[in-house]
């Protein structure tokens, strides 16, 4: 470990939380992105909360953390992220907790860049675009799917411009935020990030994304991943609508209820015809528009078969999780809800 200089007092002290479990193959590039930060060496720690793992990875941090005193290892009896990041969160000692995910290879300025966005915007979170990285010929498809407005419209996907939205990429808060707001969502397994950002809005604060706050996500690398992963989030979302309702928009209802619509539609086709020629309009004028877009943004055509082919996959697999969402948990609507634990402070 670096030998700490004569940093002022004034720079804030970060605590970088990692939620982790079974990254053997990711865990030494991500945090060894962390620690080579240009941010004061000092400054910052970085806390490793490992739901786990039965890969070496909780081996792995147990011997990077001998080497530099900065890497603390956190245990996540939990398994989820939530439970993660929340425990990590109240071993944190720092003013200022950033979240870096597994899959994640920071520039060497992104601590510094998301301070300084921070102290300049007065936000209570920041964070930058989420830029995706493939690897074979699926995960290049996927990344360019997860890159594309019809793929994905969450803004911060494709930001180019600093700008105030309701959610981001992983986020750096100031430490009172969790102490006023509260902590993350220990149900959610997924969609825990922008459960949080609704409460922060909800609480008059401001989320700004900035793509001075640089990083590189490595996305899925198979069709079975990419659906897992899809459904899940369109799973949670059901939940984070029965909490808060105002929280979704429009956006996030089109994959459902264009799935319903076809569904209903083709049951309905033996009894009603104009049902069958109405189902077949709206999927034809689906593939229509699916067939441009991979058109106009794959290359070659195995390239764009693969990209119809995620794109297909993380409209439909949303879709899918989401009705399921809403029949799992369909006892849970109109219930109260109790919020999340507030963080104590005097930590810092």
């Amino acid at each position: 470990m670096p030998e700490p200089g004569g940093i002022p007092d004034t720079a804030p002290f970060v605590s970088v939380i990692m939620p982790v479990r079974n990254e053997a193959d990711w865990i030494k590039r991500s945090l060894g992105a962390v620690l080579a930060q240009d941010y004061p060496a000092d400054r910052f720690e970085v806390l490793v909360a490992d739901g786990g793992s039965e890969d070496g990875s909780a081996e792995m941090l147990t011997a990077l953390a001998g080497e530099d005193a900065r890497v603390r290892l956190i245990p996540n009896p939990g398994r989820i992220v939530a439970t993660g990041l929340n425990n990590a969160i109240r071993a944190a000692r720092g003013s200022v907790i950033a979240r870096v995910d597994a899959h994640t290879v920071l520039a060497s300025d992104y601590l510094s860049c998301g301070i300084d966005a921070l102290e300049r915007t007065g936000a209570e979170n920041v964070g930058g675009p989420m830029v995706t990285s493939g690897g074979g010929p699926v995960g290049e498809a996927v990344s360019r799917a997860m890159q594309s407005r019809f793929g994905i419209g969450a803004t911060f996907h494709f930001a180019d411009n600093e700008h105030e939205s309701d959610t981001t990429y992983m986020g750096m808060w100031t430490r009172s935020v969790f102490e006023r707001v509260g902590l993350f969502d220990e149900e959610l397994v997924r969609n825990q990030d922008d459960e949080l950002n609704y409460r922060i809005r909800a609480a008059g604060g401001r989320i700004i994304v900035s793509p001075m706050l640089r990083s590189r996500y490595h996305n899925r690398q198979s069709w079975v991943a990419l659906t897992r992963q899809f459904f899940e989030y369109g799973l949670w979302k059901v939940r984070v609508l029965q909490k808060h309702p105002r929280q979704m928009s429009v956006r996030h209802f089109v994959p459902p209820a264009f799935d319903l619509m076809l569904i209903t539609a083709l049951c309905a086709a033996p009894f009603y015809g104009g049902m069958g020629r109405l189902a077949v309009a709206a999927l034809a004028g689906y593939l229509l528009v699916m067939t441009g877009v991979a058109l106009a943004q794959g290359e070659g055509l195995a390239g764009r078969v693969r990209l119809l082919a995620a794109f297909t996959v993380i409209h439909h697999a949303w879709a899918t999780g989401f009705l399921f969402g809403v029949l799992r948990f369909s006892a849970r609507w109109l219930r109260h809800e109790p919020a999340p634990a507030v963080l104590e402070g005097g930590n810092t």
